[in-house]
């Protein structure tokens, strides 16, 4: 029997969460442990000073075992791993993130470190991202087999998997690409607002506009193009060696 460990950072209620259960349902035995409520840009923080507190819930797929987590997703993943499930899990799935975990992204997706966190355990570790308006087509066309394919991968030396289907219809995506690299650091430009309250406190608010289109064969570029993303990350900048193939 396969053991399966999937977690999140969009929430136990999260539709791609559902989705990517009920797909990994048909290779093992499914255990979800995901945050109670959003957990967005919470990177690999783990909870240390205070306890954390792990409930089972009813979940829409039958036969998954699925439990809400007060702590974050790399503590979701810890918590599964070293307490919770009846042996370490095989492999796990993060994800499906609601929005693209590419480029430099990757350094504050909580989708990633949960990742990451598997990645640290010892677990083959998989990142699962779409995006953001609700167009599943590729999604749901590429989900199982990139699963089946991911069962057999072991990603080694704390690397993670990280995959991203693009948002269009799946007439329009032109197939895998392999290899994709991860830190484009000139694809976005931020900056921030202030605003000075009247008990002199200073209010910031962030703005993120996109700036140079990204660098070829990276994985925004991938996306871009209507590819599925697939990488291998360490950490950003540092990406699979094998470089891109299309396929």
């Amino acid at each position: 029997m396969r053991y399966i460990l999937i977690t999140n950072d969009d929430g136990i209620c999260a539709d791609g969460l559902v989705r990517l259960a009920r797909a990994a349902a048909a290779f093992g035995d499914v255990w979800v442990v995901a945050p109670d409520g959003e957990r967005s840009a919470a990177s690999h923080r783990i909870t240390l000073h205070k306890e954390i507190f792990v409930k089972p819930c009813d979940f829409p797929v039958e036969g998954v075992h699925a439990f809400a987590c007060s702590g974050s997703p790399a503590d979701c993943v810890r918590v599964g791993c070293l307490g919770l499930m009846p042996q370490r899990p095989d492999v796990l799935l993060s994800g499906i993130n609601r929005g693209y975990n590419a480029g430099t992204d990757l350094q504050y997706s909580a989708t990633a470190g949960a990742a990451f966190e598997g990645a640290f355990q010892g677990i083959p570790s998989i990142a699962f991202s779409e995006g953001f308006k609700g167009l599943h087509e590729v999604t749901d066309l590429y989900l199982e087999g990139m699963l089946e394919e991911a069962m057999q991968v072991r990603p080694g030396n704390g690397r993670i998997w990280n995959i991203n289907f693009p948002e269009c219809p799946k007439e329009e995506c032109r197939g895998i690409w392999r290899g994709a690299g991860t830190a484009d650091t000139s694809f976005y430009s931020d900056h921030y607002t202030m605003e000075r309250m009247e008990d002199g406190t200073l209010k910031f608010h962030v703005k993120g506009e996109k700036g140079v289109p990204a660098k070829e064969g990276t994985d925004l570029w991938a996306l871009k193009e209507k590819y599925v993303s697939v990488g291998f990350v360490n950490n950003v900048g540092r990406s699979n060696e094998d470089g891109g193939e299309e396929k």
